[in-house]
């Protein structure tokens, strides 16, 4: 198992919360993803490590931007 935490910007509600929990499910692997809105913290724990690359293409689908 893996787990990374990312930062997220321009999540504002539970609705952003959401679409961004849906899309990074998506990937391959992903077992959770906790989403904090106030901090802007996602964090995902997968059977195997993520890209980088994967996660800001998921967080982007559902209309945000990862923090590099």
């Amino acid at each position: 198992m893996a787990e990374a935490t990312y930062t997220v910007e321009g999540m504002t509600c539970g609705h952003c919360a959401t679409s961004v929990r849906e899309e990074v499910s998506e990937l391959d692997g992903v077992r959770q993803v906790d989403v904090d809105v106030e901090s802007g913290r996602v964090t995902v724990t997968s059977d195997a490590p993520l890209t980088t690359d994967a996660v800001a293409a998921a967080v982007t689908e559902a209309g945000y931007r990862l923090v590099a």
